[in-house]
């Protein structure tokens, strides 16, 4: 897991590196064992082999949950926090096999839809996601001072 957390890190730090530290991962150990241990953000892991166990890619989720909101509709919906492939296994259908499982899931546990965000600076991601069938739901501005 920590391969693949500075990966992704470092393609955000290459793409924004006003905004993300190069050399680091996204999550701390302490930050990730209050993730493996928390219902409502779940982590879907794809293996090469079980046994063996390499971990070729992950899904951090998080379910965020409006069925009591004030103002939203109450609905439940999951979000993909990260979805990260080991660089030497890109293109090779992994990230395809974690985000179907993540909508399997999702509709298995009654959630109205997926949400992500993804960073202008990562086209790949963008293009993978368009290609997912994702849509723009909200657009993130900026004006860097």
């Amino acid at each position: 897991m920590d391969r693949l957390l500075s990966q992704v890190l470092e393609v955000h730090a290459s793409g924004r590196p006003d905004l993300f530290r190069s050399g680091t991962r996204k999550y701390s150990d302490e930050e990730l064992l209050a993730i493996f241990s928390d219902d409502a953000r779940p982590v879907f892991v794809a293996v090469d082999d079980p046994e063996d166990g390499r971990v070729l890619g992950h899904a951090f989720c998080e379910l965020q949950d409006y069925r009591a909101s004030n103002n939203m509709q109450p609905i439940l919906s999951i979000y993909i926090d990260d979805i990260c492939v080991d660089e030497a296994c890109r293109g090779h259908g992994v990230a395809t096999a974690l985000y179907q499982h993540v909508l399997g899931y999702a509709r298995e546990i009654g959630c109205h839809n997926v949400t992500l965000n993804v960073w202008e600076c990562n086209p790949g991601a963008r293009a993978f996601y368009d290609a997912m069938g994702m849509s723009v739901q909200k657009t993130c501005l900026e004006q860097v001072l």
